[in-house]
């Protein structure tokens, strides 16, 4: 089989697919990158209870390290799509991994919860460089969507082996020194990583169309950024309190304007036209819905076996190979099935699993350290978790013409980490807010002496239930630490039912939203043509048909 400019094809394990010299170099520049990237993100999982004693933290200060990340590879991915497109994309992915190891190294070195979260915040400006940049070179290097689909899948399975290996990481250091040295190892990662790219990775543009978009940008980043700030204070601050009500206000406007702004800009970031193709239009409203349950679920088991529970980092680690694990191992599996199942029944399926188990999790015992409660509902959410996202990141990607693969697989990116972000942040909302509430509640009818009691009260008041859980036996206020443990069980309970609910609400928008988008795909194993034809300035993949 040839293509249309009469290049032979290449045989392999994704037979009738044509790939472009360098394609097994660049595929492994690219997973090398995202592994990185992800150790990177869910390094602090395992840590979040460590943070707590050696810095001092309260509630939302943990919360600030995940959202740090989170909101600065949201808020900027799109612009680095962009710069992908117009200066290539191996520089793009160079460059955020130097990014990762400079915010590696100042995370490690941070004497205070603060400087963690500006070592936080610039390891995700690098994240977010690296997750479209390498996601777009593979795109560049495939000719097929049938060889898309299996390069899709690998990739996105190094991201979950990333995620898998961080926590047990970041537990095995602070067994054997500190939580200090996890980071380091991180540099380490990401300096291996740079090379990597630059000796394996080919260089790809699509600088056609392109420009920066500089008001959208900043109206994007600051509404989004404001929005978070409340949704993260709120609980804690108080949700009526003038400066949550204010970010909530303003981000809104700057979102809205975001919006406006897009609407007419020559060269958008964040191309609304996109969403006309119906299966890229659920593949990203479920990408945001399901991935928020997925993170939220792994961000409430982080808070409950560590701070809450305060067991040993690796024991934290244990569940997250099983929520992580799967879509690693499974990636053969997964490959196959994304080209041989329709999308419907694979990402409902996905959804569902998920749903039950956080579900599950929402009936977990507080006061039991047993791991052995984790292991069904973690394998589910993570077996649900490998059949989803790589299916919404290739459904999304061969839904669109070509020469927009840059834009789509940023905003597709985008959008499964504003689902990222948006985890934590309403997992610590929901928890907190309910654990505070309880707490208040049931300190009374607990029967402590005026003095603990007060002690107790004052303590919640400033930092939370959390706080009076990890006060140290014998010290004022610690007679309440049951109290709190109880409203913790509660809150992150809650959490858990919020999670499930949402892994629900996506598998029924994908189970319904998705009829008939799977009718086109005859076409898998259909060349995308290397150029358009001349004049017509769009390239199409069989799905846009």
């Amino acid at each position: 089989m040839t293509l249309n400019n009469g290049t032979p094809t290449s045989q392999g394990p994704t037979a009738g697919a044509a790939r472009t010299p360098g394609y097994a170099g660049t595929l492994a520049a690219a997973c090398s990158a995202v592994f990185v990237a992800q150790v990177a993100n869910a390094l602090p999982a395992s840590l979040n209870g460590l943070f707590q004693e050696d810095l001092h933290t309260h509630g939302s200060q943990l919360t600030w390290i995940t959202a740090a990340f989170m909101i600065a590879v949201v808020c900027f991915e799109f612009t680095f799509g962009v710069l992908g497109d117009l200066f290539g994309r191996r520089r793009l992915v160079v460059a955020g991994t130097l990014l990762v190891a400079a915010g590696s190294s100042v995370a490690a070195l941070a004497p205070t919860v603060q400087v963690l979260w500006i070592g936080a915040a610039l390891n995700g400006l690098g994240a977010g460089a690296m997750f479209p940049g390498s996601l777009t070179a593979i795109t560049a290097v495939t000719r097929t969507m049938r060889a898309r689909a299996h390069s899709v899948a690998v990739w996105s399975g190094f991201l979950s082996a990333g995620a898998a290996v961080s926590p047990l990481l970041g537990g095995m250091f602070a067994k054997i020194g500190s939580w200090r040295g996890s980071f380091w190892v991180l540099v380490g990662l990401a300096l291996v990583s740079t090379v990597l790219t630059l000796v394996l990775a080919t260089e790809s543009k699509a600088p056609e169309g392109r420009k920066l978009d500089v008001p959208g940008q900043i109206a994007f980043a600051i509404g989004l950024t404001l929005v978070l700030f409340g949704a993260v204070e709120g609980p804690e601050s108080g949700w009526t309190t003038l400066p949550v009500l204010l970010a909530f206000a303003i981000g809104i406007c700057f979102l809205a304007g975001f919006v406006v702004v897009e609407l007419g800009a020559e060269s958008p970031i964040f191309d609304l036209k996109l969403f006309r193709n119906r299966a890229f239009t659920v593949s990203s409203v479920v990408a945001v819905i399901g991935m928020l349950a997925f993170l939220g679920a792994c961000f409430a088991t982080s808070m409950w076996l560590g701070p809450v529970q305060h067991q040993d980092p690796i024991r934290v680690a244990v569940p997250f190979l099983l929520l992580q694990g799967p879509a690693f191992l499974l990636i053969p599996l997964v490959s196959r099935l994304l080209h041989r199942v329709a999308p419907s029944w694979l990402l409902t399926s996905g959804f569902v699993l998920m749903a039950i188990g956080s579900l599950l999790c929402a009936r977990l015992d507080v006061t039991d350290p047993d791991l052995g409660a984790f292991v069904a509902p973690a394998l589910l959410i993570g077996i649900g978790f490998a059949l989803t996202v790589s299916s919404v990141t290739a459904v999304a990607l061969n839904s669109v013409p070509l020469n927009l693969a840059g834009m789509a697989s940023a905003t597709t990116n985008m959008l499964r980490d504003l689902g990222f972000a948006l985890g934590p942040v309403v997992v610590g909302a929901v928890a907190l807010s309910n654990a505070g509430s309880a707490f208040a509640s049931k300190l009374p009818d607990a029967h402590l002496p005026p003095a603990q009691e007060a002690a107790a009260r004052q303590i919640a008041e400033a930092g939370g239930p959390i706080a009076v859980n990890s006060l140290p036996p014998g010290v004022p206020g610690s007679a309440a630490h049951g109290v709190a443990l109880e409203a913790l069980g509660s809150g992150f309970s809650t959490a858990y039912l919020v999670c499930g609910v949402a892994a629900a609400i996506a598998a029924l928008l994908t189970a319904f939203g998705m009829i008939g988008t799977h009718k086109h795909r005859s076409g898998e194993h259909e060349e995308i043509p290397a150029t358009a034809p001349e004049g017509d300035g769009r390239q199409e993949t069989a799905l846009t048909r």
